[in-house]
């Protein structure tokens, strides 16, 4: 069922919806002709060998979100009238940040290429992202990917592309529905105008339907467009799959009635179709680029061990039963490069200890290829908390400084990623930043 396009003859829907399709799944190389699909489908291939060569260095990263422009570009560029005044100060501020994180000892940038359903590169799938310009679909003037891979490798930084897989806006308000309704004019249209038979409404924003086949393909098709045609080190995804609240649920019933009957339950075929995005993604870099990582950064909580043996001693949210993310699994199966769990509790915090899931996760890895990566919450470090008091003391130093030593003592743990870049930058944190200079700074 596409929405019907007022205005538009049948036949040039049918041009459009067929022009999404094809970009989909054939992605048009600068370079040279691509192969005849770069989806590649998860049933009838073996597992890759996902673990490439690790540098003797560990992860030292920082998540840079470009959603809401949380961190970049600055929101007093977005409205300047001059393209050429917009562009320089977007890029200054970009060059600003990375010579920031050089001095810092942070050596990969993950940046979010893929806020929500749209790009932060010229695609050919994707409208342009409205963080840049204001408005969705407006060319920015200039390649935001292509410009932060040539400035961090030139810095000796890796860039690891986020991507948020299933998110298409951050809100449902009439203003943003008919920013998206302007998108059908404009090579590409956004999905939600599209597809609108593909939308869903959940946590109060509109997001895909994982349990769509046609909707795995095409996010593969969006990671597979990136890794075609950029230098990128490696891919990323959050931890979005099924989002909903207990006042915004997900209605996939009718997606659930065509396509989950043979499942024991609803909730099986969830993780059915969350596994099945991530081994297509994982089979399709490895057959485009075997060098390119692809690693996921789940909520920090897997399962809980009042639900599961196999479950971490905690009492939090719990992926695998919230998101349906099997993430556990997908480490067994050998479908990631390195999973990066979102430890965001202190020490102290016993519904959810840092160590006691440091460790737990650290035990999941050891037997496979997988590489862990730790989530570390800066943008808790000092911020007062009553549940959480310990993020405030000193600075939030001893508590950063702890989880740090812990991450850099046990042999499973391969590195340390902060949340969130422009975390660095207040305030609250200085403290804490003067003590990564001296820990990790050049």
């Amino acid at each position: 069922m596409i929405i019907s396009l007022r205005g538009v003859s049948p036949v040039t829907q049918v041009k459009k919806i067929g022009t999404l399709v094809a970009a989909a799944l054939l992605v048009v190389s600068c370079s040279s002709k691509p192969p005849s699909s770069l989806v590649t489908p998860s049933g009838n291939q073996s597992q890759p060998s996902v673990k490439s060569p690790q540098n003797s260095e560990p992860m030292r990263g920082v998540w840079l979100a470009t959603v809401s422009r949380l961190d970049w570009p600055p929101v007093n560029t977005v409205n300047i009238s001059s393209p050429a005044i917009r562009i320089n100060k977007q890029k200054e501020a970009l060059t600003a940040k990375l010579d920031n994180l050089k001095q810092l000892g942070i050596n990969t940038v993950f940046f979010q290429v893929k806020p929500d359903g749209t790009a932060l590169w010229p695609s050919k799938i994707l409208p342009w992202s409205d963080t840049l310009t204001g408005k969705i679909g407006e060319n920015p003037g200039y390649d935001p990917l292509q410009f932060m891979l040539d400035e961090a490798h030139k810095r000796g930084m890796k860039v690891h592309a986020w991507f948020n897989p299933y998110r298409v806006t951050t809100n449902t308000k009439p203003s943003t529905v008919a920013e998206l309704n302007r998108t059908l004019s404009q090579q590409p249209a956004s999905i939600f105008v599209l597809h609108r038979d593909w939308i869903r409404t959940s946590s109060d924003r509109f997001v895909l339907d994982p349990g769509i086949p046609e909707v795995r393909d095409w996010i593969t098709s969006i990671v597979a467009e990136v890794v075609t045609n950029y230098p990128v080190d490696g891919v990323q995804f959050d931890d979005y799959f099924y989002t909903e609240t207990p006042g915004s649920a997900l209605n996939d019933n009718q997606t659930w009635r065509t396509y989950g009957q043979q499942y024991a339950s609803k909730a099986d075929w969830r993780r059915h179709n969350t596994q099945s995005l991530i081994e297509q993604v994982s089979h399709t870099i490895k057959q485009l680029k075997p060098g390119v990582e692809f690693g996921v950064s789940p909520a920090g909580v897997w399962r809980n061990r009042s639900h599961d043996p196999l479950g971490s001693d905690t009492r939090g949210a719990a992926a695998y039963d919230e998101s349906f993310a099997d993430t556990r699994q997908w480490v067994k199966l050998g479908l990631l490069d390195y999973i990066a769990p979102q430890l965001y509790w202190p020490f102290a915090r016993d519904a959810a200890r840092y160590d006691v899931l440091a460790k737990w996760w650290a035990d999941v890895v050891k037997p496979t290829n997988t590489r862990l990566y730790i989530g570390v919450a800066l943008y808790k470090v000092g911020e007062p908390s009553r549940k959480e008091p310990d993020w405030a003391i000193n600075g939030g130093v001893p508590e950063l400084s702890k989880q740090i030593d812990l991450n850099e003592s046990i042999p499973g743990i391969n590195g340390t990623i902060l949340f969130r870049e422009d975390n660095l930058n207040q305030p609250q944190t200085r403290q804490a930043v003067n003590y990564l200079k001296t820990r990790w700074g050049h």
